[in-house]
This record gives C-alpha cells, sequence and structure tokens, in this order.
C-alpha cells in the first residue's frame, strides 16, 4: 500500500521559511518522480515544484528563486524548503508520486491525502 505522508507545516511570519517533508513508503521511491502541490481556500489545487528520478526540478513561477524541491533515495523523502514565505503561499500543501511515464500533472499513484497546512502572516 502506497503511503505518502507529509509534514512540516505551520505558522510562520512573511519573510520566514519552513521545510517541508514527504516520507514515503509502499513504492520503490528512487523510480519516482516526486511533486508538490498546493491549495489555498477557495482556489484550485496547483503544482509548486517537481523533481525527477534524477533530480531534475520544476517550479511554478510564483515560487521560483523561494522554494527548493529534492529528495534523498536513501531516506524515501521528498523536500519542499520554502524561503521567503509571503501571506500568498498560505495553504495546505501536498506530495504525490507520479506515475512512470506520467508527467508534473499526473497520473499520479495514489489519491491526494490530507496535505501539511502552511500559514503566512502578514
Amino acid at each position: 500500500q502506497v503511503q505518502l505522508v507529509e509534514s512540516g507545516g505551520g505558522l510562520v511570519q512573511a519573510g520566514g521559511s519552513l521545510r517541508l517533508s514527504c516520507a514515503a513508503s509502499g513504492i520503490i521511491f528512487s523510480m519516482y518522480g516526486m511533486v508538490w502541490y498546493r491549495q489555498a481556500p477557495g482556489k484550485q489545487r496547483e503544482l509548486v515544484a517537481g523533481i525527477t528520478m534524477s533530480g531534475s526540478t520544476n517550479y511554478a513561477d510564483s515560487v521560483k528563486g523561494r522554494f527548493t524541491i529534492s529528495r534523498d533515495n536513501a531516506k524515501n523523502t521528498a523536500y519542499l524548503q520554502m524561503s521567503n514565505l509571503k501571506p500568498e503561499d498560505t495553504a495546505v500543501y501536498y506530495c504525490n508520486a507520479v506515475v512512470l511515464g506520467g508527467t508534473w500533472t499526473g497520473p499520479m499513484v495514489r489519491s491526494w491525502g490530507q496535505g501539511t497546512q502552511v500559514t503566512v502572516s502578514s
């Protein structure tokens, strides 16, 4: 059974930093691209960042230069380092693994989990 558990969210002031983690089990982690999405109240879920098996990365324009996605295959964990956070980054953040041959938008190996809440105060 595939499990992807997000953690690391919280309340932070604008300009602050957080690091989100996504711990994976039930998959051969190194063989999957990983993505972080977010969903703000009243908005659609959107792609934040993705990382391929080989470590190539992709970012939404809104987070380029502020967020960094990474992975540790030995720990079966993906990370999202978020710096210079802005109030508009407030959202629930979700991770997922991309099915082999898929794209940043899917298909994903599982339905979306509960995510981790990030709240940035001004």
